[in-house]
């Protein structure tokens, strides 16, 4: 297979610098300096792997800029991290290259090989979570570290985990656990559930039950709903029957699609909070976050990509950004040794979220924190305060090493 049959393309980012005024001479000894080590540069490879034709990427679905939801593919923040990269890199000599590729279902196993082929030994997965899972099964043993950075599946961290698969895009359960840690510190502790009818809505509502227990909050019922045109279960949809007849200080709804949970926002028939899938939202990154570089961050983002970074981008952007460290680090020549030290305990990723990131080693998951967002703006980061763990408190979020059932 190659790239007539795929969508492929090359991106490559060693750009001359410019300068005026009284440092110019020395900016263009740098930049002399920076040509010479660009031509005799050594490559580093970065791959980036998407589904053709994607449902998550539709027009129509992105249209309706659901909260906690992609608002594009997540490439244009491994673009953004490589270009803030290229001198660093340059200046030790390393080129680096992003080749993106996008191949239909079936396709994808060769499209891996495509980019394995190109030299890339570490590739960004931009899929939904079967097809990831499947694929990352069958790369098994191959000189290869995959990242995912857009699926949130619990599964991927747990039964489904593989020693060559990181996770820069947070899971269910770290999500979860992030909003009932701020449920519980506002003393919101009677919750009402209301789990949509998608496979991925019952996983996200099974998460939200466990965070529930674990920190203290009582879920008074939880209740199906439903999106249907059938007359027969219109009540299903109708958010004043569905929070009626129970008192809570919080309505929590699991919905993927988004489009019940944005319905259902000050319709409930107590005057409560929504949260989980709209209202107080928990996400990796949200664009008005302002704070440790965030800002500059957001704007370059914005110009490059033309819209807000969110939480997929920066997964992305993050996945990047620990690449590079790591190259910078070990000198980016030996796969095993940066590999090694992209996953090991002495990696400090900045993720502009202030704090140190590093990688799980029970299961490839990313710690950082997460924010817990309203439409316009950030409630608070979690962990919360008081919220602790004896060695991180970043591993409050998530399956924590007595939690996991992943074995490597």
């Amino acid at each position: 297979m190659d790239c007539m049959s795929l969508r492929c393309r090359t991106i490559r980012l060693s750009r001359p610098l410019k300068g005026r005024g009284p440092g110019c001479l020395l900016l263009a000894v740098a930049c002399l300096w920076f040509g010479i080590a660009s031509a005799q540069a050594r490559e580093l490879v970065i791959g980036y792997l998407g589904l053709a034709d994607d449902p998550r990427y539709e027009p129509t679905h992105l249209e309706h800029a659901f909260q906690g939801q992609a608002g594009g593919r997540p490439l244009a923040g491994a673009e953004v991290a490589l270009e803030e990269s290229a001198f660093a890199l340059g200046a030790l000599g390393l080129e680096v290259k992003l080749e993106a590729v996008e191949a239909e279902a079936e396709g994808l196993p060769a499209a891996l090989d495509t980019l394995a082929v190109a030299g890339a030994r570490i590739v960004l997965l931009d899929l939904p979570a079967e097809r990831l899972a499947a694929l990352a099964a069958a790369s098994r043993g191959k000189p290869l570290l995959l990242v995912n950075v857009a699926a949130g599946d619990d599964g991927l961290r747990q039964q489904d985990c593989q020693p060559g698969l990181l996770h820069t895009a947070p899971n269910e359960a770290m999500l979860a656990d992030a909003l009932a840690q701020y449920l519980a510190s506002r003393k919101w502790r009677k919750v009402l559930a209301l789990v949509g009818p998608q496979p991925a809505d019952q996983a996200r509502g099974a998460a939200f039950a466990a965070a529930a227990k674990r920190f203290g909050l009582k879920l008074v019922a939880t209740r199906p709903f439903e999106l249907s045109n059938d007359p027969r279960r219109r009540e299903l949809g109708n958010i004043a029957l569905l929070s009626a007849g129970e008192d809570y200080d919080a309505v929590y709804i699991a919905d993927t699609d988004g489009e019940f949970a944005r319905d259902a926002l000050y319709r409930t028939v107590l005057p409560r909070p929504v949260v989980g899938s709209a209202g107080l939202v928990p996400e990796a990154w949200h664009w008005a976050w302002e704070r440790h570089g965030a800002p500059q961050l957001n704007s370059r983002f914005q110009r490059a990509a033309g819209r807000p970074m969110r939480g997929a981008d920066w997964a992305a952007w993050v996945a990047v950004k620990g690449v590079v460290e790591a190259a910078l680090r070990t000198g980016g020549d030996d796969f095993d040794e940066l590999a090694a030290y992209l996953r090991g305990p002495e990696i400090v990723i900045d993720g502009f979220k202030g704090a140190r990131l590093s990688f799980r080693p029970w299961d490839g998951q990313m710690r950082q924190p997460l924010f817990l967002t309203t439409g316009n703006g950030i409630a608070a980061s979690a962990p919360l305060e008081g919220f602790l763990h004896p060695s991180d408190n970043l591993d409050t979020l998530g399956f924590d090493e007595p939690d996991s059932r992943c074995r490597l």
